[in-house]
């Protein structure tokens, strides 16, 4: 049986202490296999991007674990292989996009040259080129988010993570990424979660979990051929 991708057990994540703190994600345990699309959905407060950012490794739970028994641990991690895609701005405001794009690859040890040129198709596939020496001020949100999508996966990630992806996106704009995340998540064997409040969105990944009471709990069963 293969062990999966991510798994949380009986993890919590509290900010601040005493009366001024903030339970974010309470008692939250799920588990994630490569090939999954799971559309993470509840209401804005309800802990979504907590539990994302717990499952990426950028935060440390208050109570309980995070493991990745496919990946190892956080510190092992050859940069791209967690891919995380944020719901507000997440480009470096002095690098161009495309240096934007290659940065996972620079940091991973490849050559300015070598990850550049990966960048610069990265954007093409996503239609991008054209902005490849624009400064992330010069770009309007959506297309900083879809430059965004363009660097989470260069790197060729085992794990996707996107905390609303689309909430700067036009309709037709936003299933389009959707769908390149989940053609890149079949095509690297990845795990892909998508937080969203889109029911279109909802629809297009297999699995769903909702937060209440900052836990997620499966609403659907994953489709079986």
């Amino acid at each position: 049986m293969t062990s999966p991708l991510v798994v949380a057990d009986n993890v919590s994540r509290t900010y601040g202490q005493g009366s001024a703190s903030m339970v974010a994600v309470h008692g939250a345990s799920c588990k994630l296999k490569a090939g999954e699309r799971v559309a993470l959905v509840g209401p804005s407060g309800s802990g979504k991007s907590t539990l994302l950012h717990l499952l990426a490794g950028l935060d440390t739970p208050t109570a309980g674990r995070v493991e990745w028994p496919q990946l190892g641990s956080p510190s092992t991690w050859a940069a791209g292989t967690v891919g995380v895609i944020f719901q507000g701005p997440s480009l470096m405001p002095d690098l161009d996009v495309a240096e934007n794009v290659a940065l996972p690859l620079i940091l991973g040890g490849r050559t300015d040259k070598e990850a550049l040129a990966r960048a610069r198709r990265a954007l093409a596939d996503l239609g991008l080129e054209e902005l490849a020496g624009k400064l992330p001020e010069e770009l309007s949100g959506g297309q900083a988010q879809r430059v965004a999508v363009a660097r989470s996966l260069i790197g060729e990630p085992r794990l996707i993570l996107a905390d609303e992806p689309t909430g700067q996106l036009d309709h037709v704009t936003a299933n389009f990424i959707i769908d390149v995340l989940c053609d890149a998540a079949g095509r690297l064997g990845a795990g892909l979660i998508v937080s969203t409040h889109d029911p279109v969105i909802v629809d297009k990944l297999t699995v769903h979990w909702e937060m209440v009471d900052g836990r997620p709990l499966m609403t659907d069963e994953p489709s079986r051929p």
